[in-house]
């Protein structure tokens, strides 16, 4: 008896056993159904007018098991969708970022250079009197904050100076005094930049690759369109074709012309020819591209000088030439800053990615000892994050 009821239960487990098995096949068996029935049109609101690519379009993937699967449908967009998107786009412009965004402050964006300060700063202020010890972080701070060792010595030897002249005693006192000595050396009349009264003005952009050029050129482009001015753009770095590209894409956010030339060509005719066609047309200003020369390249460096030549033969009038700089290169942006100018007699730095891991020194040394001055910094990505450099604000938002 017991045998009888074994056998009966194990015909239940394999009834059931088997049923499931011709369940699962039969679901497995509609949903390859689904996935290969490409002529079913897709639900009205499940792919938002995308449609299925034709099954001739598949290749065939062999897995290892000898069973060709096909892939599953790459959706493409409908070409009026395409067309949608590509109107919008073309209706943002810089000049609407620029209308939208309010410049930011140097407060909001220094964060990471004040907190390298900030500690001494503090540690300074906790002791009541000058001593000895003060000294020593002062000097560690300004080192630490890339014045370099030289200006940091000049300095603080002022500030003993000050200290013993005036017989300060509070910490605060050596504070405030250091912060109006460094805005004194950051002083200078005109940080502007300037255009010609008659023809076709020419800024051109100079400085080693990486370091921002192409991206400053085109939001200061973009703010000097929306000024008001007429701007034709010359893509002069004829080396790196990404430069040239990336060019043609800011002038065309920013409603500007480019004048290009072929890859590897002079970018010195590239230049000269966009200077022409300016003056043809009465355009106000011409901002040139140059390769991302290294400064310790002497025929590189001379090719340079070559271009600022042919920039400025008539009817061309080269106003500015802008050294762009990376402000996280630190003492290096020192050296790179000496050689550009004298080779090309720059007139302007631009500071890029100040609101990074800069240090805030390099702005400082710069202009201390080399006499040129910091007109534009970026103090973000966006194209109102390129300002003109305010020496003020600028130390206030380093110690406060």
């Amino acid at each position: 008896m017991e045998i009888v009821i074994l056998l009966i239960a194990l015909s239940i487990v394999v009834l059931v056993m088997a049923g499931a098995f011709v369940v699962r096949r039969s679901r497995r068996g509609r949903s390859d159904e689904e996935v290969l029935n490409l002529d079913t049109p897709p639900p009205a609101n499940g792919t938002g007018g995308l449609r299925p690519l034709p099954v001739d379009d598949f290749e065939m993937n062999e897995p290892s098991s000898g069973v060709a699967l096909a892939p599953e449908p790459e959706l493409i967009p409908d070409i009026e969708t395409v067309a949608e998107i590509e109107d919008a786009l073309a209706q943002v412009t810089i000049e609407d970022e620029l209308a939208e965004i309010a410049a930011p402050r140097f407060r909001d964006r220094l964060g990471k250079a004040r907190g390298l300060l900030s500690g001494y700063v503090v540690s300074m202020l906790s002791r009541s009197k000058i001593d000895p010890e003060t000294w020593v972080e002062l000097e560690e701070a300004l080192i630490r904050a890339d014045v370099g060792a030289t200006l940091t010595a000049s300095l603080i030897e002022e500030l003993r100076d000050q200290v013993t002249a005036l017989g300060l005693t509070e910490s605060a006192d050596l504070i405030e005094r250091l912060k109006a000595d460094i805005k004194a050396r950051l002083f200078v009349d005109d940080r502007s930049l300037h255009l010609a009264d008659v023809g076709p003005s020419v800024w051109l952009f100079v400085g080693v690759n990486g370091v921002g050029k192409t991206t400053t050129i085109g939001k200061l482009a973009s703010r000097e369109h929306a000024d008001g001015r007429s701007v034709l753009l010359a893509a002069g770095d004829t080396f790196r074709a990404a430069a040239v590209e990336q060019l043609g894409m800011w002038a065309a956010r920013a409603g500007v012309d480019v004048v290009r030339g072929g890859e590897g060509s002079d970018p010195s005719a590239v230049i000269f020819d966009a200077i022409q066609r300016a003056a043809a047309r009465g355009v106000d200003l011409v901002m040139a591209d140059t390769a991302g020369r290294l400064h310790t390249k002497v025929n590189l460096m001379e090719e340079l000088k070559k271009v600022r030549r042919v920039a400025e033969k008539p009817p061309g009038n080269v106003t500015e030439v802008l050294l762009v700089l990376d402000a996280t290169t630190g003492q290096n942006g020192l050296t790179q800053a000496r050689e550009f100018a004298e080779a090309v007699e720059v007139t302007g730095v631009v500071l890029t990615k100040l609101d990074g891991s800069a240090k805030g020194g390099i702005v400082l040394a710069i202009q201390s000892e080399l006499g040129i001055p910091v007109k534009l910094v970026g103090l973000g990505e966006a194209a109102a994050d390129l300002v003109a450099f305010d020496p003020d604000e600028f130390v206030e938002a380093l110690f406060s």
